[in-house]
């Protein structure tokens, strides 16, 4: 299991974190990382690019001069794709681009990106990132501390305004979020910066003692059982009870009677 060490803001190593196999273990898939990139950038296309037809441009409905007799090539419109300003041929027509990558493929290709970055070294976790105040300057003296270069890769477990405006001024840093991560981000990106609570958010693991549950609640049909089935047992009881003084109660009245 690969390992990573983990950073405060000021670039101390406090400990080392295991790096589950599940997802910095897998093998790096390059004609599958290519394909997702490839479907990714074709999806962010519009589409809208658009020509006319020599039947769409306007004007060329009349011939611009006759058949025969003029010692010129015939023409029988000057919106013909040979003329300046006329139709286009076999020209782009809007179409959506995206080509379909199934669940799995992209799953794999994302486990594929993140353990080439473990694998190559640009893979870096911070142990804690909030800013209370909007700074570029802290912002460039934690990347400085932690001695990342190029662009950056930033993940953050959820959005904070402070922490995503101070680096806004700095071109070379992305700000992403483990539910929105890609493929291509990864492989762009000469530096990729977790957090902890993001690692864990993206692993679904957790690297802070967790809190004991509280029992649960009975459910409220489920009491209502509970409570039923006592009183039916006292009730049997009081009946056992009853039975046995009135034999007793019998016998004194019968005593009675002979006296």
């Amino acid at each position: 299991m690969a390992t990573v060490d983990v950073r405060t803001v000021a670039g101390k190593v406090v400990r080392k974190r295991e790096l589950p196999d599940a997802w910095f273990g897998a093998t790096v898939n390059g004609p599958l990382m290519h394909q997702v990139v490839t479907a990714s950038a074709a999806a962010r296309r519009a589409g809208t690019h658009a020509t006319k037809t020599r039947g769409e441009v306007s004007g060329g409905g009349k011939k611009p001069w006759r058949q025969k007799g003029t010692g010129r090539a015939r023409q029988g419109s000057i919106r013909s794709p040979q003329w300046t300003g006329g139709g286009v041929v076999h020209g782009p027509v809007p179409r959506d681009h995206s080509v379909r990558v199934n669940k799995k493929m992209r799953a794999a290709s994302l486990r594929s990106a993140l353990t080439d970055a473990a694998q190559s070294g640009k893979l870096a976790v911070v142990e804690d990132l909030t800013f209370d105040a909007p700074r570029t300057k802290d912002a460039i003296a934690l990347l400085s501390a932690l001695e990342l270069q190029g662009h950056v890769l930033m993940i953050l477990p959820e959005p904070h305004r402070e922490t995503e405006l101070s680096f806004r001024n700095l071109g070379n840093v992305q700000i992403d979020y483990p539910n929105n991560l890609g493929t291509y981000e990864l492989l762009y990106a000469d530096s990729v910066l977790f957090t902890m609570s993001a690692l864990d958010r993206l692993t679904g693991e957790t690297s802070e003692p967790v809190a004991p549950s509280k029992p649960a609640r009975a459910k409220p049909a489920a009491a209502r059982a509970e409570k039923k089935a006592e009183d039916r047992e006292q009730a049997e009881t009081q009946d056992d009870a009853g039975k046995s003084e009135a034999p007793a109660e019998a016998e004194s009245d019968e005593e009675g009677d002979d006296e």
